[in-house]
């Protein structure tokens, strides 16, 4: 099993992939894999890695990096079409 994506905190809601993935696909992370990729998503990018309801923040680094601006389904490419930042 090669690692195809990195959870940098524990209470993070998004883990960074390693590497390109293609819609369907799942990360492996060293806990075990992900939800099934929703899209392609580019390698160094955001997905979620359980639900985000529009409105709450999205954890990155054990902190706060924006708040989910539509609902965010497991698997789902996390970046500014669904993410906003600022502190709150």
């Amino acid at each position: 099993m090669t690692l195809s994506a990195v959870l940098l905190h524990p209470e993070d809601t998004v883990v960074c992939l390693l590497r390109d993935h293609k819609e369907g696909e799942c990360a492996v992370l060293l806990s075990g894999t992900s939800a099934a990729l929703t899209s392609d998503t580019p390698m160094g990018h955001k997905i979620a890695l359980r639900a985000v309801v529009r409105g709450d923040p999205v954890i990155k680094y054990g902190a706060v990096i924006g708040y989910a601006t539509a609902d965010i389904a497991p698997g789902a490419h996390v970046h500014l079409h669904n993410l906003e930042g600022g502190l709150r």
